[in-house]
């Protein structure tokens, strides 16, 4: 006998002649979820800002950026930062005020010996070059009062200047550590007799707690949430966030990014601190004092984060791809094949120089290195199987709620209506190269009724997730001919 024919809005009891007809789309869609990456940006804000703090803001352009969150903010840089390298992004962004108990970073430059010739001194600051003009017979006072005024002149530097003798004081616009990841350099050019020392920026101490913006964004779906801090304290609090919302609860998964642009060994032991599946920790060497612009590690987020949500397959590899915007490091700077096959083994996602001077992604990994017991795993080592994985269960889920709304659970007829439904799915996945062996592991997929709760249906779902192409190897066998 067939089964009876369910309606959801046409009565059973009506007795008025007619012919009625409802409509219903539960069958309608056969398709994947779509992929709309949606990025959070956490960054500091200054109270120029016209968007008051922890309140999340939709951002379109960098203008909005210097309206919102005041014009050399942490918050203002980083926008700028994401949208070089991905101008498409989906963007938002949850501000934070200075900590009431912080100190605001500092660092100077001072000259030295009255010029004897005409030239140039640029000076670079985090990613700009700020250039003066240097005539014969200037004295280091004349010439420092010249760099606060082109500092000045310059709003969205991340800096204030002040001079006094011949010393350029340069102190960060927002207060914390973030400051000390501002690094400073110089070049003279045809200036004689004149000497320039840097001391960099530094003695920025304690940032706002990431909680709270991220409390007040708890409701809402990021896929890919970016922070300035490369504190354990703070990765900790979004490790936390990470995995709470990234649970067979919740649902709502995403992953976090972050950069260092200190010392390799600071880099590895910040990563194994972390040791997260979820967060990338962006590594590229930058050491102050070069003669060129540095990007600060919070601009480095930025754009990673960014390019990350460029890739419309979460799956893919973001091997080579380039972080537009971003300063290339000195050559001494730039790391050895050693170097990175250290990172890459210890959590750490290296960035490389490549054609044109462009910065762009070795591997994109996770922080995850070891299983709760401290053994090796490299389960989660690329930062793209998260993400795959995230994407199955996306599809799978938004299957079974399309189909089976407010369905029956016959113990017989249901199971196997429903596990239709998922080896479609997985057949649509293996299709766009998302899992793969899906006939292989079809024994694997298993629908049943729970042995406990007569209203509950459990499913077993297989997902070889189909990996990145990292290496290939070659043997060449040379043949002489007779």
């Amino acid at each position: 006998m067939a089964e009876a024919i369910q309606f959801s809005q046409i009565p059973s009891g009506i007795r008025k002649p007619g012919k009625y007809f409802e409509f219903n789309t539960s069958l309608a869609v056969r398709t994947l979820p779509g992929i709309d990456w949606q990025v959070l940006i956490i960054g500091q804000r200054l109270a120029a800002g016209s968007v008051a703090a922890l309140v999340p803001t939709q951002v379109f352009s960098e203008q909005d950026a210097e309206t919102y969150f005041g014009i050399g903010s942490i918050a203002h840089r980083m926008v700028r930062a994401a949208l070089q390298a991905n101008p498409y992004l989906k963007l938002t962004v949850c501000t934070l005020d200075d900590a009431a108990a912080s100190v605001a970073a500092s660092g100077t430059v001072t000259i030295a010996n009255a010029a004897t010739s005409t030239g140039v001194l640029s000076l670079y600051v985090a990613n700009e070059e700020v250039d003066v003009v240097v005539n014969s017979g200037d004295t280091p006072t004349i010439i420092a009062g010249n760099i606060v005024t082109a500092i000045t002149n310059l709003p969205d530097l991340p800096v204030t200047a002040s001079a006094a003798l011949g010393v350029v004081t340069l102190t960060a616009k927002n207060k914390g550590t973030v400051g000390n990841q501002i690094g400073m350099g110089y070049l003279l050019q045809n200036v004689s007799a004149t000497t320039v020392t840097i001391v960099q920026m530094a003695n920025g101490t304690t940032d706002p707690t990431l909680q709270n913006a991220l409390n007040a964004v708890f409701a809402q779906q990021f896929d890919i949430t970016i922070t300035p801090y490369n504190t354990q304290a703070n990765l900790a609090i979004l490790k936390t966030q990470l995995e709470t919302l990234s649970n067979a609860i919740e649902q709502r998964p995403g992953v976090g990014v972050y950069a260092v642009t200190g010392p390799l060994a600071a880099a590895t032991t910040l990563a194994g601190q972390v040791n997260e599946g979820r967060i990338l920790g962006a590594y590229l060497r930058l050491t102050a004092g070069t003669t060129q612009q540095m990007s600060a590690a919070y601009e480095l987020a930025a754009a990673y984060g960014a390019v990350m949500a460029s890739e419309p397959d979460p799956g893919r590899p973001l091997n080579t791809l380039a972080l537009t915007g971003i300063s290339p490091p000195a050559m001494a700077d730039r790391l050895s094949r050693t170097e990175q096959e250290s990172c890459l083994a210890n959590g750490v996602a290296p960035l490389e120089v490549g054609p044109g001077l462009t910065v762009q992604i070795v591997r994109a990994i996770s922080t995850y290195t070891l299983n709760p017991a401290g053994v090796p795993d490299v389960s989660l080592l690329d930062i793209t199987t998260i993400r795959a994985l995230d994407y199955v269960r996306l599809s799978c889920r938004t299957r079974i709620a399309l189909r089976f709304p407010r369905e029956k659970l016959n113990a017989v007829k249901t199971p196997p209506r429903v596990r239709t439904e998922l080896l479609d799915v997985l057949k649509q996945l293996e299709d766009l190269n998302m899992v793969e062996n899906v006939d292989t592991y079809l024994p694997m997929l298993v629908v049943q009724p729970d042995g406990q709760d007569a209203t509950r249906l459990d499913a077993q779902i297989p997902a070889d997730i189909v990996p990145g192409l990292h290496i290939f190897a070659g043997v060449i066998y040379l043949l002489l001919g007779a």
